[in-house]
């Protein structure tokens, strides 16, 4: 389902193939067919997909209200630069056990925009973000041990590992008695990233 949704909301976040947007309330259809993929909800849910009604009473209305709450958190609309479609989405949230200081990193794309680089894309454009214009410390983000290519999105954008935890709610989902992992990277480390990155850039056009 494609829809005009750079008209429906302003750009918060702009890449060379991606825009981030604030999510509105005529995008829950969108929301529907995302969580509609079991492949997409494998390691959220086991594979099963979330309801229109909780779609639209609860998770919709909890991304729209951190736009209120939080100056420059939230959860943002992905679309695909060269096509205008939605892809899916990412978050940059403050921690409910932590601070605004410390944000949690997340993402969901459709399995259709897998291995294009956009997970990848998305998350290094917010963690600069957080660092550069939010006042973070350290920004987080975790998924299931067995989640081999979410784990590697994290490392590619600049996170690395700290921890593995186990949660309850992970024992009803296949893989999940392997438990969680936590990534993070600080303010320093990041700064380290980019210089080694822009250093790399300089002797390639050299």
């Amino acid at each position: 389902m494609a829809l005009d949704e750079e008209a429906l909301a302003p750009p918060f976040l702009e890449t060379a193939g991606l825009v981030l947007r604030r999510f509105t309330e005529a995008d829950v259809d969108l929301l529907i067919e995302l969580d509609s993929d079991p492949d997409v909800m494998r390691f959220i849910t086991g594979g099963t997909p979330t309801s229109r009604e909780e779609i639209e009473n609860e998770v919709l209305p909890a991304f729209i209200s951190y736009y209120e709450r939080f100056d420059g958190y939230g959860f943002w609309a992905a679309i695909e630069r060269e096509t205008g479609g939605f892809i899916g989405w990412f978050h940059l949230r403050p921690d409910p056990t932590t601070t605004s200081e410390d944000p949690e990193l997340g993402y969901r794309l459709r399995s259709a925009a897998w291995g294009k680089g956009y997970a990848t894309e998305g998350a290094r454009a917010l963690i600069d973000k957080a660092f550069r214009e939010l006042g973070a410390n350290r920004v987080v983000a975790s998924t299931m041990a067995v989640n081999i290519a979410s784990r590697r999105v994290m490392e590619k954008a600049g996170l690395r590992f700290v921890k593995v935890y186990y949660p309850e709610w992970l024992l009803s989902i296949d893989g999940g008695a392997d438990g969680g992992v936590e990534y993070a990277v600080d303010k320093a480390d990041w700064d380290a990233v980019r210089t080694t990155d822009r250093n790399t850039t300089e002797t390639d056009v050299q």
